[in-house]
């Protein structure tokens, strides 16, 4: 039996060794052949070939699946804003921030106005509203455990 360790494959109990050639192997480690394979690419597909990955701009939830779409959106939820102000503002690179911008865009979380060069983005509150209420059902559910700690709490000073 073999187990893949170090990026080598060795036979189970043998010490975890990195050696530098193949000449001082046999010598160095007491076992007469050791297969050294380096794991040259990974098929994603072989693990998750029964579920395809949704695409970023399905829909509005994959959109903000993205923390640093959050992020943005979060930024822009107060005023529209310039790409060059959010790349300040949130430390992101420029090139990212356009790409997350285009994302949120596709979906329709976020509105676009030309003004001059500049592009002025801002949030969609409509377009958030379906996520909105969605964590809406989960506030709910945590507001009335919280309420029931809180109950339970007090009926334990009580005692």
């Amino acid at each position: 039996m073999f187990r893949f360790r170090d990026g080598i494959i060795r036979p189970v109990g043998a010490p975890a060794v990195t050696l530098a050639t193949e000449q001082t192997k046999s010598h160095q480690v007491g076992w007469d052949r050791v297969y050294k394979f380096r794991l040259t690419y990974s098929y994603m597909g072989m693990y998750y070939s029964f579920m395809p990955r949704a695409t970023t701009t399905s829909d509005a939830f994959n959109a903000v699946a993205e923390p640093r779409r959050r992020e943005i959106l979060n930024y822009l939820a107060l005023q529209e804003r310039p790409v060059g102000d959010i790349v300040l503002s949130l430390g992101l690179e420029q090139p990212s921030v356009s790409k997350h911008l285009r994302v949120l865009k596709d979906v329709g979380l976020v509105n676009v106005r030309r003004d001059g060069r500049r592009m002025l983005y801002k949030t969609n509150a409509e377009a958030i509203r379906p996520l909105h209420e969605w964590a809406g059902t989960f506030e709910r559910l945590w507001r009335n455990q919280l309420a029931r700690v809180k109950e339970r709490a007090e009926n334990e000073m009580k005692k």
